[in-house]
């Protein structure tokens, strides 16, 4: 009883705590890239992918300790599809887009010679198209949930295996056959074009540090441009990525291959899955300072009211 009261705290912990982090990474960045002489398109994808990290968390993370603190028939019929639809299309709008992430920031720290400087967006709005194709794709890929997907409220039988709230009932194989290696691909390219750009940003990187050394070497001055800096940055967001994707992957092989009913498995996964939602904005707040950087910009406008109504 107690460990299922920890678990629960565990999960409803990482939901608010996630969807408040995520919701400040997209202010602070709403706030740099309106107010801003340049929009950067870096700014606008990390905006949208911590949308996406939001969606998740709401849908994936928070029906969860709702269904384990008594709230079992909360969802119907329909809000169970809407639930696991929307938290399915999500995490594949956050796979593509952090894999666009990657690709993008490589292609802005590219040296000028690089044929690949070419191809950096000229505008921030350029990006949008790809956003909607991101969405499109995955809304596509996960229609056959839809059917599938039944609350626990309903007088069913053919029930195959629940999640507290909503039901799975049994999928047309041919179907799962057709929709499955679609998938596999979505995420096969997509994680292919980020470690082929981070292996890209790694070197570029490499090349920088030893021509740091030279100058601190020669006792000359040097700073580390903003474009390097925030490639730092997104390849710790990708590490994170590969770190929860892939170990979500693996417990979930594990427990499709396993006989055994394990709890502790499912509820490792479970977290696994909710992990790159939930850490992903420490990331950033902690590498660019984002929280520090917003409370200072309000203070100073807090003391601009303050000095205005002193002198009225």
């Amino acid at each position: 009883m107690l460990l299922k009261f920890i678990k629960q705290i565990v999960f409803l912990f990482m939901t608010v705590f996630g969807t408040l982090g995520n919701i400040s990474v997209s202010v602070n960045y709403m706030f740099s890239w309106c107010g801003g002489p340049e929009k950067k398109p870096i700014h606008l994808i990390l905006i949208h992918l911590a949308f996406t990290n939001i969606i998740i968390l709401l849908a994936k993370g928070l029906p969860k300790p709702m269904a384990d603190f008594g709230l079992r028939n909360f969802l119907d019929d329909i809000g169970c599809k809407i639930t696991i639809y929307l938290s399915r299309v999500a995490r594949g709008v956050s796979i593509c887009t952090s894999g666009f992430l990657t690709v993008v920031q490589a292609i802005i720290i590219s040296p000028r010679a690089s044929g690949w400087r070419r191809l950096r967006p000229k505008s921030a709005w350029h990006i949008l198209p790809f956003f909607s194709f991101f969405w499109i794709l995955n809304a596509l890929l996960g229609m056959n949930l839809i059917h599938f997907i039944t609350s626990i409220s309903q007088n069913i039988s053919e029930l195959n295996n629940g999640d507290d709230y909503c039901y799975f009932m049994l999928e047309s194989q041919k179907i799962k056959w057709i929709v499955l290696p679609l998938m596999v691909l979505r995420d096969a390219v997509f994680q292919g074009a980020m470690g082929a750009a981070s292996g890209y940003m790694v070197r570029l990187l490499h090349k920088h540090h030893q021509h740091v050394l030279y100058l601190q070497n020669s006792k000359l001055l040097y700073r580390t441009p903003p474009e390097l800096r925030a490639a730092q940055s997104v390849l710790l967001l990708m590490l994170c990525f590969v770190f929860f994707y892939w170990a979500d992957c693996a417990f979930s092989l594990f427990l499709s291959l396993s006989l055994v009913d394990n709890s502790l498995m499912v509820t490792i996964q479970k977290f696994l899955a909710l992990g790159y939602a939930t850490f992903s904005p420490i990331v950033l707040i902690h590498r660019e300072g984002l929280l520090i950087d917003c409370w200072h910009a309000q203070w100073k406008k807090l003391r601009k009211c303050l000095f205005y109504f002193s002198i009225r």
